[in-house]
């Protein structure tokens, strides 16, 4: 563990506080359940890139790409890369038909198009995904906190589900947009004055190339192409099927300040994977034996200034709390609005409705520590990528068919898309796990699926006309 200073303190106390106070100020805002779930569709292109990137960058993105990088180098950017990626496509091409569906969820726009059984399905299949990632947060702060204090894996998952209470319940995505864009410029501050202060430390990139081994660190397939390249797909198609991103998108106050959102994600997310990966090089080469998901979170209280260190610290926290807690918005309107609202109460009041949403955003915080406190020597990016590929696997195929293909495929093989793909990730993902990513296997039964169902439904209707 590195040694905290009071100085280290002072700074991540003070950066705590203001931003869970900006938290709870920004829920005094909130009047309604579309001022929670959609901002009251009035943010302009900054606060809409706030909720995307306040969500997006997170634990995975720093202190997990710090960790993969401290084994496999370069590799470690295929997070952040994908990550822009999917905001760019999400800009270019998502905005319009998402924002003209005049649906809050994903899963109300299948159900439009595929039917209610549709919905119900999918929204039980993407919660497993969702949750995933909010395991991947939550092992994120295990290592920062472990680093910082010692604590134990149990105390580190009560105290991170308690701040991502906070900073979510209160305010929505009005807190998570307003706090996401404090957020981002504290991260570019830690990661790339970490970043400098690696390269100065480690005597430049050049010393750094000559001290790793070239195939394995400065190989951006280095795990394998199928594998390396599979998880970024994953995460671009993630990103497109995340109902935390639509809901950003359905935020933005017009089309062109949710486009010009997106794109701005798309633009600042890949440059912050550098600085993670600078900084696990860095460790690797100078401290090999650590665990390595402790090497930004060791790199920070070691080697920058202790109160300058504190604020990186607390913005790591914040990171992986932004994420954690954007997650978890989504799951609980997607809980609230696609099943409590349609098979509990109908006619639930929007005080009631509100009151659904918080709780279940609650209750999966509570489910994911469990889940964490089962895989606590598990590599954080592992979540995040096996989370973006089992929402895409489920979502992405029937959504693109109700934006873009309206009526083409026939709503049992929809259903049949997104459970095969479900089942198909799962067991790749379980007993095989080699050479390609779980996802690519699961798209692919998904998207065979699809094709059958467009094809039964084109017969279909020949034969109506015939008779």
């Amino acid at each position: 563990m590195g040694i905290l200073t009071t100085l280290h303190l002072i700074g991540a106390f003070a950066t705590l506080i203001i931003i869970m106070c900006i938290g709870v100020y920004s829920g005094k805002k909130v009047k309604s359940t579309s001022d929670f779930i959609s901002g009251g569709h009035r943010s302009g292109s900054m606060l809409v890139a706030g909720t995307i990137i306040g969500t997006l960058v997170g634990g995975s993105s720093t202190i997990g790409t710090a960790q993969l990088a401290y084994t496999y180098g370069l590799s470690a950017w295929w997070f952040t890369i994908g990550a822009g990626l999917g905001c760019l496509i999400l800009g270019l091409c998502f905005t319009k038909p998402l924002r003209r569906s005049n649906c809050n969820t994903i899963q109300q726009i299948i159900t439009l198009e595929y039917g209610p059984n549709s919905g119900i399905i999918t929204s039980i299949l993407a919660s497993f995904g969702i949750l995933l990632n909010i395991v991947a947060q939550i092992l994120s702060a295990n290592a920062l906190l472990t680093s910082m204090f010692g604590l134990s894996n149990v105390e580190s998952a009560i105290i991170s589900i308690i701040i991502m209470s906070c900073y979510v319940i209160f305010g929505g995505v009005l807190g998570t947009g307003i706090l996401g864009a404090i957020k981002l410029i504290l991260i570019y501050i830690s990661v790339f004055f970490g970043a400098i202060v690696a390269l100065k430390l480690g005597g430049g990139f050049e010393e750094f190339y000559i001290s790793l081994e070239h195939s394995q660190y400065f190989n951006i397939f280095s795990r394998g192409i199928g594998v390396d390249a599979g998880a970024g797909f994953s995460v671009i198609l993630g990103v497109l099927s995340t109902q935390t991103y639509v809901q950003a998108i359905l935020s933005g106050k017009n089309d062109e300040a949710a486009r010009k959102g997106a794109l701005i994600s798309s633009f600042l997310i890949p440059p912050i994977g550098i600085g993670g990966i600078l900084i696990g090089m860095y460790m690797r080469i100078n401290f090999p034996s650590i665990e390595s998901s402790q090497a930004f979170p060791l790199f920070i209280i070691n080697n920058v200034p202790p109160l300058l260190g504190g604020v990186i610290l607390a913005t790591l926290l914040l990171a992986l709390v932004g994420t954690g807690s954007g997650m978890a918005l989504g799951f609980g309107t997607i809980i609230t609005n696609d099943i409590y609202k349609i098979y509990f109460n109908k006619n639930a009041s929007d005080k009631k409705e509100l009151i659904i949403t918080r709780s279940v955003i609650f209750i999966s915080l509570i489910i994911s520590a469990i889940l964490t406190l089962e895989n606590t020597k598990s590599t954080i990016l592992t979540w995040g990528f096996m989370s973006m590929g089992l929402r895409a696997t489920v979502l992405i195929v029937p959504m693109i068919g109700a934006l873009f293909f309206k009526g083409s495929i026939d709503k049992t093989f929809s259903i049949l898309s997104s459970i095969l793909g479900f089942i198909s990730f799962l067991f790749w993902e379980l007993f095989i796990n080699a050479y390609v990513d779980s996802l690519v296997v699961g798209i692919i039964f998904s998207i065979f699926t699809a094709v059958i169902g467009i094809l039964y439904n084109k017969k279909h209707i020949k034969n109506k006309k015939l008779y």
